[in-house]
């Protein structure tokens, strides 16, 4: 039998003097809350109530019970209440974990402005050490990851939070050498820096995409800012993140290819625990995130 669940039903009965009584407050039966009180006695060892036709009395050790089940009861309940309070206030401590890739493009800005924005919520944020298995980030301490992959995982909860566009580009002293990009077919024949989680490319959209698996790989990196400055290196052909190109593709230093065909962007997700409603923090977080990203929109560039 529960312990508390007991003690509630010895305490009503302390305070309205019955059982009938205690059971219409706890939507229970009087037969119920007289075994519950029976089952307490047992537990003690020592008779608690004197029972009479009319009503119920406690004896001195029912007495001394029921004022030590009350301040337990009232302890727990003062203690479920703080708890429900903190999981609907915005505030506390706030753990995410993203690839090292992500972390280095817009979502660290947007992370920022949000520390900024709620100076109450204590944010830890992690870039790599990412496990392949999507609900390790909770079993890490972790109530937020991200990631560009759309999940089908029962254990966790799925936010799209914004779009992260993509471009294939080259530097014009490699255009020069090697000549430009006529077809997606053509890939397999240049020097391609390729990310070490994205050895096939996808380009083009709908029914014209096609994908490449990157054999003829030149450089290689855990790093979309590494495998940047090697693309205006000349050194290959790279699948960019638009953020980390912009600059250089606004200044020539870096060509679009296959301007016919663009390549599709990528949804970034917002992953977190399974729960029917997440921790107020939580949703304010994600819910600033979706409004960050969709203020500070990547700017175009003319192809």
């Amino acid at each position: 039998m529960d312990r508390l669940l007991i003690m509630r039903s010895f305490v009503t009965v302390a305070k309205v003097g019955s059982f009938s009584g205690a059971a219409k407050v706890l939507g229970s039966s009087g037969s119920l809350i007289s075994r519950h009180v029976a089952d307490l006695e047992k537990q003690v060892g020592v008779r608690l109530v004197n029972r009479t036709a009319r009503s119920v009395s406690l004896t001195e050790p029912g007495l001394r019970y029921s004022r030590f089940a009350q301040r337990i009861l009232d302890e727990i309940d003062a203690e479920d209440a703080s708890i429900a309070d903190l999981h609907d206030r915005p505030e506390g401590p706030l753990s995410i974990i993203c690839p090292k890739w992500i972390g280095s493009l817009d979502l660290g800005d947007a992370i920022s402005a949000f520390s900024v924005a709620h100076p109450k919520i204590n944010v830890r944020f992690e870039l790599g050490g990412m496990s392949d298995r999507t609900y390790d980030f909770l079993d890490s301490g972790f109530d937020v990851a991200f990631h560009t992959r759309d999940l089908r995982d029962s254990s966790v909860r799925l936010k799209k939070i914004a779009s992260l566009p993509f471009v294939l580009c080259a530097a014009k002293s490699y255009i020069e050498r090697h000549g430009m990009l006529e077809d997606p077919n053509d890939i397999a024949v240049h020097q391609c820096l390729v990310h070490v989680n994205d050895p096939v490319w996808r380009i083009g959209h709908g029914h014209e995409s096609t994908l490449h698996k990157i054999r003829n790989v030149a450089f290689q990196s855990n790093s979309y800012i590494a495998l940047q400055k090697a693309a205006v290196h000349g050194r290959g052909i790279a699948l960019l993140p638009h953020r980390p190109a912009y600059d250089e593709l606004m200044s020539g230093a870096l060509q679009v290819l296959l301007p016919e065909l663009p390549v599709p962007a990528r949804s970034l997700y917002a992953i977190y625990g399974p729960s029917a409603q997440a921790p107020r923090k939580v949703e304010v977080f994600l819910d600033f995130l979706t409004t960050w990203f969709s203020e500070n929109p990547i700017p175009e560039f003319e192809i």
